[in-house]
């Protein structure tokens, strides 16, 4: 076995490797969770993406993310995911949008015929705005609740988004879901984890941000991971339970 798939393909068999070359996903938000689903996918063997982020790295975002190191400090996330995600699959059709994608140029870039959508995305309204137009569009989302606050890997879970419980953020999204009529058929990565509101700090001047959570480092990977194998066993037919 020398081809860099080729353990991949032992595990899944060449059919449903088939499946996932054949595949085109689309990734929006390129932090600790999106960065790393993005990976995963692209190791997996997905044959086709687009990677969205408008944002660079700034020296908080090293605890906790893959893109973030001394020497990528100031650079936009979104070339540097290319080039990583090209240097994993040079064989990759990657589409890179370096901005940050809202209202109609949301719109825009869900017209590519998308197998699967990542919703990474920190900020509530253009979250909302991805979903409901993939919903619309009958394009497979899997979404990623906040990652911030958590310390247990284990009790992250993945369900419908109308099964989440004791998450902020789901709640607060499942209400502007139901204003658009959307009440189940988008998946969920979320922890039910009581976040310590003693390490929520609320800040001004921060570009799409009114708080700082707390975070570790292990625990938007974990997300991420999670959300990229919701996309990978869908792609490759693998039953989820």
């Amino acid at each position: 076995m020398t081809d860099w798939l080729s353990r991949t393909e032992l595990l899944l068999g060449s059919d449903r490797l088939d499946k996932l070359k054949a595949a085109n996903v689309l990734v929006v938000g390129l932090g600790g969770v999106g960065a790393c689903a993005a990976e995963m996918i692209c190791r997996a063997g997905v044959g086709k993406m687009t990677i969205v982020d408008g944002d660079t790295i700034h020296a908080t975002n090293r605890n906790r993310q893959t893109l973030a190191l001394g020497s990528t400090e100031g650079r936009a996330k979104a070339l540097l995911m290319a080039e990583r995600l090209l240097d994993i699959n040079p064989g990759l059709d990657l589409t890179v949008i370096n901005e940050y994608i809202s209202d109609d140029r949301m719109t825009e870039v869900l017209d590519s015929g998308y197998s699967y959508a990542v919703d990474a995305i920190d900020t509530l309204s253009p979250k909302v705005f991805l979903i409901y137009h993939a919903v619309m569009k009958k394009i497979p989302i899997v979404t990623s609740m906040g990652s911030g606050g958590k310390f247990d890997p284990l009790k992250i879970s993945v369900c419908d988004i109308s099964e989440t419980t004791d998450c902020t953020l789901a709640r607060i999204l499942r209400k502007r879901l139901h204003r658009l009529g959307i009440r189940e058929g988008v998946t969920a990565v979320y922890s039910p984890e009581v976040i310590d509101k003693t390490k929520v700090v609320p800040v001004t001047g921060e570009k799409n941000k009114a708080s700082v959570v707390g975070t570790i480092s292990y625990m938007p990977a974990a997300f991420g991971i999670a959300c990229a194998s919701v996309v990978i066993r869908d792609l490759a037919g693998k039953q989820r339970d």
